[in-house]
């Protein structure tokens, strides 16, 4: 007799996630289904796009993209067909998040983006969106994804409520939650407040992930165009110890002066 798999322990990820499956499923009408985006972007494939592609993600082994699937779709026609489904229902989206293929993830993030920058979209709407972020990070696991998403679907949604949960993603030991926890300051930047940005730098400042380093630095960077005398505060306490890759971005937009002064600071 064949064994039986285990019961899926009943985490509160999994119970948002079974009610979301439960969550009027006919809500989504056909064209908004999560199998007919997928069979609209299989039809863009490019094998030259492809071979593009493959220059920016480091997807061979041991590499933070290891095992990611691609399948070759151009950026801009990946996005203007997310926008057709810009409507799309939370369990739908979370579907498109499952899928091995890179660009099928890529539709499902830029969706939620679409959404959450809809002056349209109600509240109720933009907490599922978070929550689903949230509940399916181990989904959104590359640079490109928490990039196209996180300052309007996360940043978006805590912009009036309590950001303790950015500190605590700034500490986590996964290199794409620490990114999500800067990269969605950028929306409270926009409003001109800079204070997490910097806060959770500091957090940040001795990262040894290549791609936490390289959001750091430009986060710090857009966020000392708002407040210049925050940024070089923080350059004066930390550009010796930050890494270089760091310290380059925060410092890319600064006169060529006062940035060979930073840049002759860093050890690292």
């Amino acid at each position: 007799m064949a064994k039986k798999s285990p019961p899926k322990k009943n985490t509160p990820a999994v119970a948002k996630k079974t009610a979301r499956k439960q969550a009027k499923p006919s809500a989504s009408p056909p064209s908004l289904l999560a199998r007919d985006f997928l069979k609209q972007l299989m039809a863009l494939q490019s094998d030259d796009e492809l071979r593009k592609i493959q220059r920016y993600f480091k997807s061979g082994e041991g590499q933070y993209g290891d095992g990611d699937k691609f399948i070759g779709v151009r950026m801009g026609q990946l996005f203007a067909l997310a926008k057709t489904f810009m409507d799309m229902e939370p369990v739908e989206i979370e579907k498109l998040l499952e899928n091995p293929i890179h660009e099928a993830r890529a539709g499902a993030v830029s969706i939620m983006d679409f959404q959450a920058r809809s002056r349209k979209t109600p509240a109720s709407r933009r907490k599922e969106l978070y929550d689903l972020y949230m509940d399916r990070h181990d989904c959104i696991n590359n640079w490109d994804l928490v990039d196209r998403s996180a300052p309007y679907v996360v940043g978006g949604y805590l912009h009036d409520k309590s950001r303790d949960v950015l500190y605590k993603l700034a500490r986590s030991k996964n290199m794409w939650e620490r990114r999500t926890a800067i990269v969605s300051t950028f929306f409270f930047i926009r409003q001109g407040d800079v204070d997490d940005t910097f806060k959770i730098a500091e957090i940040l400042v001795r990262d040894k992930e290549d791609l936490v380093q390289k959001a750091t630095g430009g986060w710090l960077r857009a966020a000392g165009g708002k407040s210049p005398a925050r940024l070089f505060a923080f350059l004066d306490k930390y550009a010796s110890t930050m890494p270089r890759t760091t310290l380059r971005y925060a410092t890319e937009r600064l006169d060529k002066k006062r940035r060979a002064h930073y840049l002759s600071l860093a050890k690292l």
